[in-house]
């Protein structure tokens, strides 16, 4: 393991590269405009390490720095350290390891025809819309198209509900419900009160795969267009009587019984 170059030390708050590193780690659609995102402590840095995503920056506080890792301190491009107060104003952790990276985003990649697919529409809350990608990777989904109206994939807070899970699909987010138009699978609408029951659609071997999952707004659900261009409206079945499944909750549902092997 080859020794670190010696890190650029930052003090003044008012420095350029800070300001940039503290806007993009509290702002949610700052990276659009850097082409990077920001992630801290050692699950999510980890996991990037593990896929081999390009870190621009690792940015250290200074009693962090001194107990490193050699991997984890070679690991970037570039590294800077700063006081620990300072990494206090970058966090948004309740309890901080004092590291991070700055990643260089994912080149945009066409949207993929014939492959397994969850499709967000217009879903606001951060925390379902990281759960939703965590479901996705966990259960084979290969992509994830979040129609215009969806909360930023790759803001801070969906970076952390997502705990690595964006580091494994295909992500492409701002899109029309045009763009889906040529995904060349069935496009299954989800509905909290209407369709067939995926239970019944499982017992009958009648579940398409692959196909396009296509989850809509909390409160809301789908778009009128999009439930247009579905093949198909599937629901769950709740013997309890509950008004609806959490949006997160359901679509992990549906991918796991997509990921069922088929008898």
């Amino acid at each position: 393991m080859t020794t670190p170059a010696s890190p650029l030390l930052i003090t003044s708050k008012d420095n350029a590269t800070f300001k940039q590193l503290k806007r993009l780690s509290l702002e949610r659609q700052h990276y659009r405009k850097t082409q990077s995102f920001w992630i801290e402590g050692e699950h999510l840095c980890e996991a990037a390490m593990q896929k081999g995503i390009l870190a621009l920056r690792g940015v250290f506080s200074e009693s962090a720095w001194a107990h490193m890792a050699p991997s984890t301190q070679n690991y970037a491009q570039h590294n800077v350290v700063i006081p620990d107060a300072m990494f206090e104003e970058l966090s948004a952790l309740e309890s901080s390891q004092h590291f991070g990276f700055e990643c260089a985003l994912q080149q945009e990649q066409p949207i993929r025809a014939r492959v397994m697919t969850l499709v967000l529409d217009r879903l606001q809350d951060a925390g379902n819309v990281g759960m939703m990608l965590r479901s996705a990777a966990a259960f084979g989904c290969e992509q994830v198209l979040a129609i215009k109206g969806t909360v930023a994939l790759w803001s801070p807070k969906v970076l952390r509900a997502g705990m690595g899970a964006h580091f494994g699909l295909h992500l492409r987010e701002s899109l029309s419900v045009e763009d889906l138009a040529h995904l060349g699978i069935p496009k299954l609408a989800t509905s909290s009160h209407q369709g067939e029951y995926l239970h019944e659609l499982m017992a009958q071997s009648a579940l398409p795969t692959p196909c396009a999952w296509m989850m809509g707004h909390e409160g809301q659900g789908l778009s009128q267009e999009l439930l247009a261009m579905a093949d198909q409206t599937v629901r769950i079945s709740q013997p309890n009587g509950q008004e609806s499944l959490n949006v997160a909750a359901a679509a992990s549902i549906f991918l796991y019984h997509s990921a069922l092997p088929r008898v």
